[in-house]
């Protein structure tokens, strides 16, 4: 964690917390993450307004360096990867037989590695699966965690921050649109379906624009040193809860917290960003074509309203979502939105109207459709 006077860790919060360091990273060295720094509203409107630095040093980092990674990784997962370069990154999907999803990884890649950086918990998982796919290819994935952080600069003055560090004119996301139900064959470019611009920063590791800002992943023996840095231009720091409300309200679903056991892409808006619906066969492919050419996934994800009268406490993740009295659906990430109040994501039935008077546990919720 960033030590810093007013920083409140997650853990400390909520001792079940996802977010903190798995077991083995923290045997390791690597620290926990702050939840807050004070004033977690303020941290919030900073996000929204202008730019903050927000520790996500508790997610994992999977390298995969080697001469065949690209076109190997292309074979195991939802991205057109084969033609990936350096100077480049996106997302991807590991689906399990039925389609189900497994893993989510932000990508990133500087011409000798390709970067995997995943959910805290996930990446044993992720690296485990990859590993048992190795065969006879020449790669190389190990944990990486212990060696390099993320950091991320979230805001729309995101890149004018990073100039701080000498890192200018990263290009802004260059995403394919979605074809609609039953596209001829070729009819997507042979590329991954969305590209984030990466650079190399000059003290080591690399800056990858995103959706939310720009992400940085720095040696962690470095990784003081950039935040001093940053926070010596006037950055602000801003801790997880400021970060979560920002994604909540963005309606960027998280692997693990906006998603249960059967979570196909569709329902979760991940086919846009992490799915290339033509690069041949992978593991779940059937599933994601043929929910596709249906065009009618089983559910799908809403922003919810909460009253917050009932209660002021935050419905945890899982909580069933009811209509006249049976579940429809569940919440995932909750949060306190320094404008829109209590609200949640949550992923409810297809057929569930927009204007349904929804339970979320005693509290009333409303659907945002916009």
């Amino acid at each position: 964690m960033i030590d810093i006077e007013g920083a409140v860790a997650a853990e400390a919060i909520d001792e079940e917390t996802r977010d903190q360091p798995e077991p083995a990273h923290r045997a390791a060295g690597v620290r926990g993450v702050a939840a807050h720094y004070g004033d977690p509203l303020r941290e919030q409107r900073v996000l929204d307004t202008a730019v903050g630095l927000v520790d996500r040093s508790h997610r994992g980092v999977v390298a995969v360096p080697g001469e065949e990674r690209t076109g190997w990784l292309h074979t195991l997962t939802s991205q057109h990867l084969a033609t990936l370069t350096a100077g480049e990154g996106t997302e991807l999907l590991v689906l399990s037989p039925h389609g189900h999803v497994e893993q989510h990884a932000m990508v990133a890649e500087d011409g000798e590695t390709t970067w995997l950086d995943t959910e805290p918990g996930a990446t044993g998982g992720l690296l485990t699966y990859l590993e048992k796919m190795r065969f006879f290819s020449r790669v190389e994935p190990r944990d990486a965690t212990a060696e390099h952080a993320l950091l991320s600069l979230v805001g729309p003055e995101a890149t004018g921050a990073l100039g701080t560090l000498g890192v200018t004119g990263l290009a802004e996301p260059d995403a394919v649109a979605v074809p609609g139900p039953k596209f001829r064959a070729g009819e997507l470019p042979p590329r991954p379906t969305v590209r984030y611009a990466v650079a190399p920063l000059p003290g080591g590791g690399w800056a990858r624009r995103g959706p939310l800002g720009v992400d940085l992943l720095v040696p962690r023996a470095g990784m003081d040193e950039v935040v001093a840095e940053l926070r010596g231009a006037g950055v602000l720091l801003a801790g997880l809860w400021a970060y979560e409300a920002i994604r909540v309200a963005a309606r960027r679903a998280r692997v693990g917290m906006d998603t249960d056991h059967r979570t196909i892409p569709a329902e979760v808006d991940l086919v846009a960003p992490a799915v290339h619906l033509d690069k041949g066969c992978y593991r779940g492919q059937e599933t994601v074509a043929r929910v596709h050419n249906m065009g009618r996934p089983p559910r799908r994800l809403v922003l919810l309203h909460l009253d917050g009268v009932t209660t002021d406490r935050l419905p945890a993740a899982g909580t069933p979502v009811t209509l006249d009295g049976r579940a429809v659906g569940f919440v995932g990430t909750a949060v306190l939105h320094h404008e829109l109040g209590q609200v949640a994501l949550a992923v409810v039935k297809r057929n569930v109207p927009d204007s349904a008077a929804l339970l979320v546990g005693e509290t009333a919720a409303a659907i945002d459709a916009g």
